[in-house]
């Protein structure tokens, strides 16, 4: 016979899941929006010109960034880079799971890093969203990349960092002002 009356238990999953929603709302809230800026950065000797985009949105589940680069190469040709991953919630408070692929169960799960996909997460400390991205190549090699977007008054203040194998290859940093 129902009663109606709730366990103690199920009361208490009721509040974790709404305290989970309530996190990740407040924890993503501040970074919401749009943001551009560029970058000059220095290569083989050459200086490039790089105009740079971000978009970071609040999804049902988790957030999502999409970000886009356009190469101006000293030589006057273009190339685009444009990334676009969705996030979602950890078992660890602050961490989330890159949800770039959705697995036979239909959960959306990260790529294999082993299967030479990028291995994405991202992390909110204070007022810095970052995003890590580790490449193994074939040989078994790595190469970490991350974007540091802190927030600042005029908008994101960017550093990114690559090292490949413990040896710093790429750095640049850059201020992303709000749209």
């Amino acid at each position: 016979m129902r009663t109606g009356l709730i366990s103690a238990g199920q009361c208490l999953s009721v509040v974790l899941f709404l305290l989970a929603d309530v996190a990740l709302a407040s924890g993503i809230a501040p970074f919401v929006g749009e943001y551009a800026g560029y970058a000059s950065v220095e290569r083989d000797g050459q200086t490039e010109r790089r105009n740079m985009s971000v978009e970071i949105q609040e999804q049902k589940k988790g957030f999502s960034i999409k970000w886009e680069t356009m190469i101006h190469t000293a030589e006057g040709n273009t190339r685009k880079k444009s990334y676009n991953i969705s996030f979602r919630s950890s078992q660890r408070e602050g961490i989330y799971a890159s949800a770039m692929k959705t697995n036979v169960f239909g959960h959306e799960v990260p790529l294999d890093p082993l299967a030479g996909e990028p291995y994405v997460w991202a992390r909110i400390r204070g007022d810095t969203l970052t995003v890590h991205s580790l490449h193994i190549d074939e040989s078994g090699g790595y190469e970490i990349q991350r974007y540091d977007r802190t927030l600042v008054p005029e908008g994101l203040k960017l550093d990114f960092a690559s090292v490949r194998d413990g040896e710093k290859k790429k750095a640049v940093s850059t201020l992303l002002q709000r749209q």
